[in-house]
Order: structure tokens, then sequence, then C-alpha cells
């Protein structure tokens, strides 16, 4: 059986692997991790008020979704987990598989005093995700790669579907916007190891190859939403 690159780092991160993490398949060695590409606000905004709102992102690979939205000021988590399908089969060897119709994603807490729902929508268009390829981010494949948004209320909801609209009206990629925008139904954390994963292993051949980057794009692009100091959990 022929392991993807993501199968061959997980099983690198867990000790398994050893030095296959290195013999990642022509293909996939040959993808460019994302560009950023910088994207204007929503127009609409979303009504929020408090000081905690909560929204969930799947964009790929969750560590490095995870890694961007920690670095946000104003966030105050980000969590790995699972959306779009129950608990029991809501564990990394279910959804990895892609038998599931969970995603990886990743919910983010935050202050809409410091960061808006809108903010976070145009820092995940720009750097954390690419929104043209379906089922696929990076070297990774399958559904549960997907990228989706999945507002928590109806404010949200509004601003996204309108968002993604606008986008695709103004031609900001050439290919047709592929992201949904998926109804909230439970968001189930990941395993403990995914937690924080980037903050705790920044010399992976993942985190280096793919996620780093995108770090990286975020702080030079944003540099008024970027904090230094990530948060946990």
């Amino acid at each position: 059986m022929k392991l993807s690159a993501r199968s061959l780092s997980m099983m690198a991160a867990l000790g398994l692997a050893g030095a296959a993490v290195m013999t990642l398949d022509s293909g996939a060695a040959a993808l460019a991790a994302e560009e950023a590409k910088i994207i204007p606000a929503p127009r609409l905004k979303a009504v929020e008020s408090g000081k905690q709102r909560v929204a969930i992102f799947a964009g790929g690979c969750f560590w490095g979704v995870e890694g961007v939205f920690s670095h946000v000021k104003g966030v105050k988590s980000a969590v790995s987990g699972y959306h779009g399908d129950g608990k029991v089969n809501a564990n990394y060897d279910d959804v990895s598989s892609g038998v599931t119709r969970h995603a990886e994603a990743v919910r983010v807490v935050y202050d809409p005093s410091q960061v808006s729902y809108g903010q976070l929508l145009q820092v995940f268009f720009s750097v954390v995700a690419d929104p043209t390829t379906l089922n696929r981010q990076g070297p990774d494949s399958g559904r549960q790669y997907r990228t989706a948004l999945v507002p928590t209320d109806k404010s949200q909801a509004q601003v996204a579907r309108a968002y993604v609209a606008e986008l695709d009206k103004a031609g900001v990629w050439k290919k047709r916007i592929v992201t949904a925008v998926e109804p909230y139904k439970a968001f189930y954390p990941a395993e403990g190891y995914h937690q924080d994963f980037m903050f705790k292993n920044p010399d992976h051949p993942y985190i280096l190859r793919w996620d780093a980057v995108k770090v990286s794009n975020f702080k030079r692009t944003f540099p008024t939403l970027y904090s230094a100091k990530p948060v946990r959990g």
C-alpha cells in the first residue's frame, strides 16, 4: 500500500516511521506550499457582542490551521478536532481513512472586541487554505481535508455565505471557490498529541514543509493582527 505524505509524517511523529518520512511520493514532493493572497475583508459584518465568540474552520491538515489562528491577536484558544459526523468515529484513525464524513477542523475562541469574525475569514482565505481545491490541501487528499466554514450562529452564516459569493464574483482566484458553508452539528477535539502540534514540533518535516510558511505569510501580510506568542489549547 502506498502511504500518503500525511500518513508518513504522522508515523514519524509517533516514532513509527523513522527515515520513511523522507520517501514522499514525487507528486506530493513537487507540490508547492500555499502562497499568501491578500484579499479585502468582508463587506458584511457579523453581529458580535460579549467577550467570547466561537468560529470553526476546516482547511486541510488541522496542524497548520491551528498554527495560524493561534497567532492571531484576540484569539483565546485554537483547538484541533473533527467536524461533520458523529462522536463514535471522531478519532484520527477513522477520519484519516476517509470513511467518515468528518473534516479536520479547528475551533477558534476569540474576543470580538479585538478581532472580528470577518477578519478571521480574511486570514483564512489569505494564508490558511486554498479555497479552489476540492477535497485537497497541499499533499493531503480526501474529503477529510476539505475546506469549509462552520458558522456557530446566524450572523456568522450570513457573513460567510456573502463573503464566498463576494470573492467568487470578484474573481480573486482563477478557479471557482469550492469552500462550503456547512451547518454546525458538533465539534470533537482531536487526540492530545495533535493539540499545539506546531508549537511542540517546530522541526517536524511536515511542519517545515507545509505549515511554517503559513505562519510566516500571516506575520508578513497581517502584521497588526499577528501575535508572536501563540495561544495554547
